[in-house]
């Protein structure tokens, strides 16, 4: 391929990309998906993938052509993940493409869905349309971290949230931390609650806090799910938790009678295997039981205890730290976790970026090896392909 050729499609790519990128809140639990169709140096159509059981943003890409008066055959296709090839809540994408006939589709990386995984690409090509695979892979698995993560590893993509001060306490040692970061910081965590399938936190925190877990800064369509890790059903019947039904409690508490009574204000009671530790909750399966009920991106706000535990169990790809300029002195940690001997014993992250938010930053640094894991899949999938 030539450096112009590249160059265009990395364009038109980036442009589909950030159609994606607009829909963050919509999709769960199909990935968030842009579409772009392109005739010589003009867009012809734009589409992305609505709520599920609507049409994906192939589909919305060529209808929103046709509503324009525009013929796709012949114009290139931009598509940010490889159209689905298979029958679920809608026909697959590939055969409404393959009746448009566009002579070319470029797609930012092979869908790791085991029902797709290549062959939307190769229904493409057995039709006649040349197919581009791998323009702006990575930047395309960040906008799916969590899809990707369900499909490939079979867990969600979690984040660990925390409001800190400069010598890094949550908390006084009472508990109170309302508020340590100002309104800006506080509504940017709502869009990434917003942008999350469920909200993860721990009892320690719901007796400390009483908290909603529901987004209320930012606007959305949807309301992400929550889950509780209540290792011995401690949770108050008056919570503010139990206020909307749904709440999923993970426990490993056999207290029928306490179960029954949270069940019928509207929870979801699993108990979960326990670890070598009497009476916790295995974290580990909490995750694996999140992947398997479609959910793609975990959003964890909870206190010291419950987020070295996730750190401690590999359960974190990523930490979302607000820090706040002040110092608190003595006060509670971001994470309890054991010491080490050796600074070669450190837990390695690398940071992703920084966004200053009114007097506040905010820090995003992700779990190396884990993220590692979807790259090095999403590089041999497209190189497979291409």
């Amino acid at each position: 391929m030539s450096a112009e050729r590249l160059a265009l499609d990395e364009h038109h790519m980036s442009e589909a990309l950030a159609l994606a990128q607009s829909t963050l809140y919509v999709p769960t639990p199909n990935p968030r998906v842009g579409c772009l169709i392109v005739r010589g140096d003009q867009v012809i159509g734009k589409g992305v993938t609505q709520k599920v059981g609507d049409a994906h943003a192939e589909v919305m890409a060529l209808r929103d052509a046709k509503s324009k008066q525009h013929t796709v055959e012949g114009a290139t296709v931009y598509v940010t993940l490889e159209p689905c090839s298979h029958y679920g809540r809608t026909p697959p994408c590939t055969s409404a493409l393959i009746q448009a006939k566009p002579a070319r589709v470029v797609i930012g990386h092979v869908d790791p869905n085991p029902a797709v995984a290549g062959r939307g690409i190769e229904q493409l090509r057995a039709a006649g349309v040349e197919v581009t695979v791998g323009v702006l892979p990575m930047q395309a698995l960040a906008v799916n971290p969590g899809f990707v993560s369900r499909m490939v590893r079979g867990v969600p993509y979690a984040w660990l949230k925390v409001a800190a001060s400069m010598d890094v306490k949550t908390a006084l040692p009472s508990g109170e931390s309302q508020w340590i970061t100002g309104p800006e910081a506080r509504a940017d965590g709502h869009h990434w609650r917003a942008r999350s399938c469920c909200v993860l936190t721990g009892i320690g925190t719901v007796k400390t806090d009483d908290p909603q877990l529901n987004v209320r800064a930012v606007q959305t369509p949807r309301q992400p799910k929550r889950a509780l890790i209540d290792h011995k059903l401690d949770l108050s019947l008056g919570a503010k938790l139990l206020s909307t039904p749904g709440l999923m409690i993970f426990t490993a508490s056999t207290d029928k009678m306490k179960q029954r009574a949270l069940t019928d204000m509207g929870a979801i009671i699993t108990e979960m295997p326990q670890t070598n530790q009497p009476g916790k909750v295995d974290l580990s399966g909490v995750m694996t039981w999140l992947g398997r009920h479609g959910i793609n991106e975990v959003h964890v706000e909870a206190g010291a205890n419950l987020n070295g535990a996730l750190w401690q169990s590999d359960c974190i790809d990523e930490l979302l730290i607000y820090l706040a300029p002040m110092f608190l002195g003595e006060g509670l940690p971001m994470l309890k976790l054991p010491g080490i001997d050796q600074l070669t014993e450190a837990s390695q992250l690398a940071f992703v970026d920084h966004q200053a938010l009114g007097a506040d930053i905010r820090i995003r640094a992700r779990a190396m090896n884990r993220w590692q894991a979807l790259t090095e899949h999403i590089q041999a999938s497209n190189e497979r392909l291409q």
